[in-house]
């Protein structure tokens, strides 16, 4: 894709500091460095966000995030957790249209991360909930 920034750092055409790399991914840091380290996985293929990947990108892509996520966490021993995140669509906080999977390291409970789930226990009755499961099963693929 020629406008897209993930691609044309894939493609050294942008500079991006790199901490992985083979025939499949790239590795590198995210500019905003939400906390220190925060990185992002992205393959070299250009696929859109999850829904694009077929069942052999998926695995050569997502098997490499334990290993890069270890090598962060043992880079620096003030990192005492992590978030792995995957966003989807705007509405899911995609800014950049390439799928990227962001590490990023946490320090603290101040370290200016956060994630905010709603709870939304009891809302939905047993029989509400099988019948959502119900449709999801339907469109499961082998």
């Amino acid at each position: 894709m020629d406008d897209c920034i993930f691609c044309k750092i894939i493609n050294n055409e942008i500079p991006s500091t790199t901490i992985y790399e083979d025939d499949d991914i790239k590795a590198f840091f995210d500019i905003s460095q939400v906390t220190p380290g925060h990185t992002l996985v992205v393959p070299k293929k250009h696929v859109q966000d999850i829904f694009a990947y077929d069942e052999d990108l998926a695995q050569r892509v997502f098997k490499k995030v334990p290993m890069i996520a270890r090598a962060i966490k043992a880079s620096n021993p003030d990192i005492i957790g992590m978030n792995i995140c995957q966003n989807n669509g705007e509405i899911a906080y995609q800014s950049v249209m390439h799928s990227h999977i962001h590490l990023v390291p946490r320090y603290s409970k101040d370290d200016d991360f956060s994630m905010h789930w709603g709870d939304n226990t009891g809302l939905a009755s047993n029989d509400e909930l099988q019948a959502r499961a119900n449709k999801i099963k339907q469109n499961l693929e082998d």
